[in-house]
This record gives structure tokens, sequence and C-alpha cells, in this order.
């Protein structure tokens, strides 16, 4: 860690760059006084963007910045200095340009470090390139050094002898060593499952799926919303696996008849991250998935998300409202409870009392009071809802508004003064609002509380390394060319008022993004506004056809389709991305 006076000049430099509001820097003073480490609080608070943190120490410094977070290094340059020493020093090897090995550490102060380095390099007949990076950033290279197979595989040859002999000859259960708890105790199986889990979340997974397949095991991980196979792992080994993952979630091992869910909590690469774990009987198997929540804490910036222009400036205007109602809608995975923890963190304030009803929690905000629903003891989203209007709340978040009594209740929560939040499974912003009346919700009712209404869906990013400028097939173009033209005039941004100007990437692929051109994703989003026109054609049942659509086109609003189109041309994702994700 850097001596206090580095730190405070540092400091000093993040204010007067006005990267520091005064806040954050009187606080910051106090956490140096108190021996902590303050450009890692930086860090875990996001109160400096890497990028800009980075080029203030690399000036400090006198040292070139490099940005790890998400590099994918060969095997063989990572393993020119071992393990240990690269562990031990904080440093690590991320390429090598003919005898040049460029090295990546935490702290430039640490002479030993560098001393070791040099030791090394000149032992192979190499010279040192230093650059400056973060310890997460670092972390991501160090995780490199064992591979997902052969971590896995040197498990599986523990594992080999008695699994498999239980599996083929079905050694009688009666003797200690071969009962399913041993097997599932066993240090072989435990550690295939946690390094499985480490890597998905190492990987920037969303899900684990593990299933049976043919005659094997296999492991596929979700990353950016695409299903891709890691490991296929022998028969005999699934239902061990299974049955360990069923002791962590504290789920019944034996009961391999029905469905069973459940949840893990685990420490992984220094954060606190849920699994949420769901169990299917197959035909002769069982199948888990475990989705992956991240409960730091870090939620994103609706920036961050995909919002921009117009969509983020209706958002902005109507969360501060007393009360209402605020609905997401889309499909399964579409990053709705994302952008309500995102709005929650900037209504989350100390003079406000804010309870959510979730399923489950999937992020813990300090601050914000978050309940758990469960329905075999009656704690339904609707049971909570009249439970949390006792609790003297400002502003309520609901998971999702699932039958009429739940969507009742909101509704009259956001006529007696409450602010609502919630989210709704329809294809577009408008379908909202039938979707409401189908709930037995009364149109004048809709009208009074109804403020905002979010659709979106997510698409991957084109990976920023690789990605280049490419011309799109005559017909797609036209598709587009057709779409941007029924953009609202306000809506559509000067430079692309010119059909003609239209340009469109991809990625070509490269080890930052595992060879995929895509790396992240970003929402593409339609933000309808429910203003007083909205109101009254919503208070005397006219809500559907044309006169709607006018309004939607009336107030700027784009479609998400629309949307995707001017995040493509930007060269946020590409067209084949917005296409996919909007085909109806």
């Amino acid at each position: 860690m850097l001596s206090k006076e580095q730190q405070f000049k540092i400091l000093n430099v993040l204010q007067d760059k006005k990267l520091l509001s005064t806040e954050d820097y009187d606080k910051l003073k106090i956490s140096v006084e108190q021996n902590e480490d303050v450009l890692q609080k930086i860090q875990d608070k996001k109160i400096v963007k890497n990028e800009n943190l980075g080029k203030i120490l690399a000036d400090f410094f006198n040292l070139p910045y490099q940005d790890l977070s998400s590099l994918k290094v060969n095997p063989e340059i990572i393993n020119l200095i071992p393990e240990d020493l690269a562990r031990n020093y904080n440093l690590v090897v991320f390429d090598k340009k003919d005898n040049i090995l460029k090295v990546a550490l935490i702290d430039p102060t640490n002479l030993k470090a560098q001393e070791a380095m040099d030791y090394v390099a000149r032992d192979k007949n190499l010279k040192v390139e230093y650059f400056l990076t973060f310890k997460k950033d670092l972390n991501n290279i160090l995780n490199q050094y064992s591979a997902l197979k052969a971590e896995v595989g040197e498990a599986l040859v523990e594992a080999k002898g008695k699994l498999k002999e239980k599996e083929t000859k079905k050694v009688s259960r009666e003797k200690k060593e071969d009962s399913p708890d041993e097997a599932v105790k066993s240090a072989p199986v435990a550690k295939m499952v946690s390094v499985i889990l480490k890597h998905a979340v190492d990987g920037h997974a969303s899900d684990v799926h593990i299933e049976p397949f043919s005659d094997g095991s296999r492991v596929r991980y979700r990353i950016d919303g695409v299903m891709r196979t890691s490991l296929v792992l022998p028969k005999y080994i699934h239902s061990a696996l299974v049955s360990r993952i069923k002791v962590l979630a504290n789920l019944k091992i034996d009961e391999t008849r029905v469905p069973q869910d459940g949840r893990i909590r685990l420490k992984i690469l220094e954060k606190q991250i849920d699994f949420r774990v769901s169990t299917l009987p197959l035909y002769e198997q069982e199948k888990v998935v475990m989705r992956i929540l991240d409960t730091s804490g870090n939620s994103l910036s609706l920036t961050d998300l995909g919002f921009e222009g117009r969509n983020l400036k209706v958002i902005e205007n109507n969360i501060f409202k007393p009360h209402g109602m605020f609905l997401v809608t889309g499909p399964t995975g579409s990053g709705k409870s994302t952008t309500l923890y995102s709005v929650l963190n900037i209504l989350n304030k100390e003079e406000v009392n804010i309870v959510t009803l979730e399923d489950p929690v999937e992020y813990y905000l300090a601050g914000i009071n978050q309940s758990q629903i469960r329905p075999e003891v009656g704690l339904t989203f609707a049971a909570g809802l009249r439970s949390i209007l006792r609790q003297d709340p400002d502003i309520i978040m609901v998971g999702e508004i699932r039958d009429s009594e739940t969507a009742e209740l909101g509704i009259h929560a956001s006529l007696t003064g409450h602010f609502v939040l919630s989210t709704l499974h329809t294809n577009d912003a408008l379908g909202a609002i039938p979707r409401l009346t189908d709930m037995k919700v009364e149109p004048f009712l809709i009208a009074s509380t109804l403020n905002v209404v979010i659709a979106q869906r997510l698409v991957r990013k084109v990976c920023s390394e690789c990605k280049e400028e490419f011309v799109v097939p005559s017909n797609i173009m036209n598709e587009v060319q057709a779409e941007v033209k029924k953009i609202p005039q306000q809506s559509l941004p000067e430079e692309l008022k010119s059909l003609r100007k239209l340009k469109f990437y991809k990625g070509k692929g490269c080890a930052r993004c595992n060879k995929t051109g895509y790396k992240g994703r970003v929402a593409i989003v339609e933000v309808l506004e429910v203003t007083d026109n909205l109101k009254n054609l919503i208070a005397s049942g006219k809500m559907g056809g044309e006169e709607m659509q006018k309004e939607f086109l009336n107030q700027g609003a784009m479609t998400i389709k629309q949307d995707g189109v001017l995040k493509a041309v930007n060269g946020v994702t590409t067209i084949e991305e917005i296409l996919r994700a909007t085909r109806e």
C-alpha cells in the first residue's frame, strides 16, 4: 500500500482535476488517516472511473497505465514467470514483443518486486517494460494461471477410482466409504464444483448449466446471453456433482423425483456471490442450473446500461415524483431488475424509506430494506405488499406484478402517496396498459397512477479491441434505412439525418473477447411517458390502435428496434444483434 503522503498527494491531484467532490475528498482523507487503502476504496465504490484514475496514477508514477480488466493472456506468455512469484510480488506478464516483456504491477514503489522481475528476465535474456494496473485487474490475469480443464482434470483423477467403481460395480452402500454422503463430501468432487463456480464468475457468466449429456456430464456457461460448452465430464461424475451442489444449497440429496430450489452464498475472487440453484429431474438423471447473482451492490448507472438522450431525460424527470408507478417490461433475462436497481441506487437517500419485495434478492444495496418472498409460508408478493404498507415506506419496489391482487395493491399504494417500482412481462411499453386491464385494474386508476413504462432487451456489445467497420448487405441496409426514416425528427441525431452516412461495425475476434467479436451487453429500450394526453386516452378506454401509437410518436419516443439501430450505427453493437433481438 502507498504511504500516507503519497495517498494525500494523489487525492489532491484528483480534486484539482475535479474528479472528486468535496464530500468524497473529505471522507477519503479520513480513510487515509485510518490507514485504509484509499485507491482500493475509490475503485470499489466507483468514485472515479478506472480509466481516469489510471491516467492520474500513470502521470504520478511516470508509468503507463494498462487496463487488464478483461484481457485473456496466452498461457505461454503468462507462464514466463512462476505463479508464486507473480502472486507474492503482485505483478504479471501480459504481453511479449521481441525480447521485451510487458509487466503490470500495482505498486510501483515496491522495488523488491521489480528487482525480482528484472532477475528472472535477465536469466531469460529478456528486458522488462513496466505498466501500472489495479489489483482487481491483476487478479484477472493471476486467475488465468490455472485453466478450468486443467484444474477439474486434477480433481477428476483423484475422484475416478472411487466414483467409477461405485457407478459400474454398484458396490453396496452399507460400507461407509461408499455411502452417498462420503462421495459428496470427498475433496475431489468439492474441488470440481468450486473450480466450476470460480471460472463461471471469472468469465462473467450469468448462468451455469450442469446437465447429463449422451455418455457424459456437460458444463455450459451463459456469457453475454449465449450458451457455451466449457467442459464435458465422464458420466459417472454427474450424480456426485449434483449431490455436492444440493448439499451447498441445503437441498434434499435423496429427493430426485421433484424439482428443488435453493441458494448458495460463497466468497469468490474477493466478492460475495450468490448462486440461485434449481434442480430438474430428467429421464435418468437430474439437471442443475445456477443463476449467478453478484451481491456486492456495485449498481451500474443508467448511462452504463444504455439509456441516453430523450429516454434518459424522461426517466430522470419522473423518478423523483413523490408518488405514482414506474414499470419496466420485457421478457425474462432482459435486464429489468438491473434497471430497477440502478433507479433505486439514485433514489437511495437517508431521508427516504425504501422497502423492496423480491424473488429473489439479487443485489444487496446498503440503506435499502430488502425482503424476499416465500410462497411456501404464505409470503407472496400480494401478502408481502400488504405488510410493506405498514412499514411507513416512501418508495416500494415489487419484483414483479404477477396477478390481479398484486396489481391492485400496487396501484392503490401509488394512489396513497407512495412511489412504486415494478416489472411486467410484455413485449413493448404500450402493451403494459392493456396488460394491467387484463389484471382487472380499472382504466381510470391506471391513468391516475402510471408515470413511466420502459420496455427493453439486452444485446451484445461489440468488442472495443477488435471493432472494425464493415459493409452490410443491401437488403439489411434497406431495412435499416426504412427504420431510421420512422424515427421522430426531434430524437434523430443530426449526423444521421443523411441516410448515406450510416456506418456499421463488428468485432473480428480477439483474445479479449474469446474470438467472438462481442464483449459485454447493453440495453436497447423504449420509454413511454404517461402524459396528460395519454392519461385521457387511457381513462376513456382507448388503449389500442392508432391513437395510442400517435401519442407515442408525438412524445418523440423511439421503439426498441429504432434505439438499437442508433446504437449499431454508433458502433456500440452490431446490426445483426439488433435484428436478432427485435425479430417478431
